[in-house]
């Protein structure tokens, strides 16, 4: 066997707020049809991969349930390859909640390492792009590396939120930080790494004894690599990659969706982004409803006088006559009442914004401060939702209302959800 793939998939991803308050960071919708995780498995099966593992942790029931067999990416094999599905465990070796990313492999080594692969593929579960990896797979055994990184340029204010490394003419990497406050460089580590199967297995045992380890790839085992004097090289990508690691984030990767031309072309026939999708009834559009510059997803109705823009509904979602959707990311079966203005704004599955309400703000600079509606909550009506503000999940109107008799929840308050720490 060749390449045998491992999505780390168990991130409770707490800087998304509301929209993990219930789900793992890779199960938060995407683009109206998909969720994060269809992407890395997509990729997979594109580049001729079928041998996939997938680590869950945090709230795994909504990703194992989409995941399921894996039939909508082609991986539902019994013989041979297909996907798993991998949770922490207790047995007859003391195990835990998984201490890092390096420990989530190391405690999955016995499936990893079933069949013999060649090499081993770690992959986010958490990041949109699309890439070939079995270019990034022949690069390394080109090399004849012990590991490759994939490597991506980002704006250098951003750099603090990455591994930073520095390679030489060869392409090896010469020095590695991780997420350092004032950062030497520009390149940075995407989270997607090729391993020679049996220099990984040893780097985990090793690096599972260190007391004072992190056991993370990016803090511990590439910076192991470097002490060691192993081969490791950057693979650089050129594409669109972003980590949707906030709402802020999150609003912005659909903005650049409806960019002309997109950041990301979904429509692509040649790398299709596969998905498990529910049957819905097609898209229903009133006489005199406006939508411009929009992704409109199966079973979405919009009302008469109603006006959609730069805006991305997902399945089920209910615009009502004269509401107003601009700039914003509305999820799953939310309903949007009569007259009800949303603007840069991102509003969870089963959401309801009452009549009259309005929810978020236009604002100029870098800041959006992007508000945002938890799942299955309610904004009552004629409320104002400022800019950066947060309503938690299943709150109903009266939770809301007893808090602000004003009916104005202000610029970034947080109701009735504590973001993590």
């Amino acid at each position: 066997m060749r390449t045998r793939a491992v999505i780390l998939a168990g991130g409770e991803g707490s800087r998304l707020g509301v929209l993990t308050a219930k789900r793992a960071k890779p199960a938060v919708p995407f683009a109206g049809k998909y969720r994060i995780i269809d992407f890395p498995l997509s990729n997979c099966v594109n580049s001729n991969i079928y041998d996939v593992l997938v680590l869950t942790q945090y709230r795994p029931h909504s990703l194992n349930d989409h995941i399921g067999l894996g039939r909508p990416w082609d991986l539902d094999r019994s013989l041979t390859g297909g996907v798993k599905l991998l949770q922490p465990y207790q047995g007859r070796q003391d195990t835990d909640w998984y201490a890092g990313t390096a420990d989530a492999v190391t405690q999955n080594l016995n499936f990893v390492r079933r069949g013999h692969p060649r090499n081993v593929l770690i992959l986010s579960g958490d990041h949109i792009y699309e890439m070939d990896y079995s270019m990034l797979v022949d690069y390394h055994e080109e090399h004849n590396a012990d590991a490759t990184v994939c490597v991506i340029r980002v704006p250098l204010h951003e750099a603090p939120r990455y591994g930073i490394m520095a390679v030489d003419e060869t392409h090896r990497i010469v020095d590695f930080v991780e997420k350092p406050t004032d950062p030497p460089g520009d390149l940075a580590n995407m989270g997607v790494y090729v391993f020679k199967a049996e220099v990984l297995e040893s780097l985990l045992r090793e690096d599972a004894q260190r007391v004072n380890s992190r056991h993370d790839f990016g803090y511990n085992i590439i910076p192991r690599m470097m002490e060691l004097g192993l081969q490791v090289m950057a693979f650089s990508y050129g594409g669109y990659w972003i980590d949707v690691g906030t709402v802020d984030a999150y609003w912005e990767a659909h903005m650049d969706l409806l960019a002309s031309p997109p950041s990301l072309n979904l429509n692509d026939r040649s790398w299709i982004i596969h998905t498990r999708s529910e049957e819905r009834p097609p898209v229903q559009i009133a006489k005199g409803a406006i939508v411009e510059d929009s992704l409109i997803t199966d079973g979405s109705f919009i009302a008469e006088g109603a006006r959609v823009i730069r805006s991305i509904l997902s399945p089920g979602v209910y615009v009502g006559p004269n509401a107003v959707v601009y700039e914003s990311v509305i999820l799953t079966d939310s309903y949007i009442e009569r007259g009800a203005t949303i603007q840069r704004s991102v509003v969870d599955k089963g959401a309801v914004v009452s009549q009259g309400a309005t929810v978020g703000e236009i604002l100029d600079g870098p800041n959006k401060g992007v508000a945002c509606i938890g799942k299955n909550s309610t904004v009552p009506e004629n409320f104002t939702v400022k800019h950066g503000a947060v309503l938690g999940v299943d709150l109903l109107p009266e939770d809301v209302v007893d808090q602000y008799p004003d009916r104005v929840i202000p610029a970034n308050a947080k109701v009735g959800y504590k973001a993590s720490k």
